[in-house]
């Protein structure tokens, strides 16, 4: 089996990290192969630490719960598939993209990796129940008003970096129901990507 390209969407409180987890496990005892996990999140955390200027900079602005710039983000992700990648491994993208411009980004990178047939999993979940996971997990930032500032957030900025694909060669689209047991939604993934 060839190395398979997977890009998660899904709002926070989705699932979207554990099935991104699950569905590394699933390859890895189907084929054996490896994957490249394309996470931003960890990459900005890491590079906050550093201590460097950007990471100064960069840290300042997590703290404030602002969205990095578009150029930084698109230049981890190039980074790790600089570093990381080869054709003897899936790729994963979680997290990424999350803007239009990342989008447009994106599709070039993939197209530079010759990468074909590129899976898009959406774990889709609505407003009220991603409210009330958000508010069970009871991190300091996950206030009602800031978790619906998220949502919308992510209705108005990752929603549209999503569509972007549709109906482009090479891209498909599978919508997932989120608001299931984590057994389920895995078990929903799987079936649609054709396993």
């Amino acid at each position: 089996m060839k190395p398979q390209t997977f890009v998660f969407f899904g709002i926070v409180g989705s699932g979207k990290g554990t099935q991104v987890k699950l569905l590394m496990d699933f390859l890895k005892k189907e084929n054996g192969l490896g994957c490249v996990y394309v996470y931003p999140g960890n990459e900005y955390r890491r590079l906050a630490e550093t201590g460097n200027y950007t990471g100064h900079i960069l840290k300042d602005s997590m703290m404030r719960g602002h969205l990095q710039p578009d150029f930084l983000t698109d230049a981890l992700v190039a980074n790790i598939l600089i570093n990381d990648l080869n054709d003897k491994k899936h790729l994963i993208f979680d997290g990424y993209p999350r803007t239009l411009i990342q989008s447009e980004n994106l599709e070039e990178m993939l197209e530079f990796y010759k990468q074909k047939d590129i899976k898009i999993v959406y774990i889709k979940l609505g407003k009220e129940e991603a409210m009330k996971r958000n508010l069970l997990r009871g991190r300091v930032d996950d206030t009602k008003e800031g978790i619906e500032k998220r949502f919308d957030e992510y209705v108005n900025k990752v929603v549209p970096a999503m569509n972007y694909f549709e109906n482009k060669e090479n891209y498909k689209i599978y919508t997932v129901n989120g608001e299931q047991s984590v057994e389920k939604v895995h078990q929903d993934i799987i079936k649609a990507l054709g396993y």
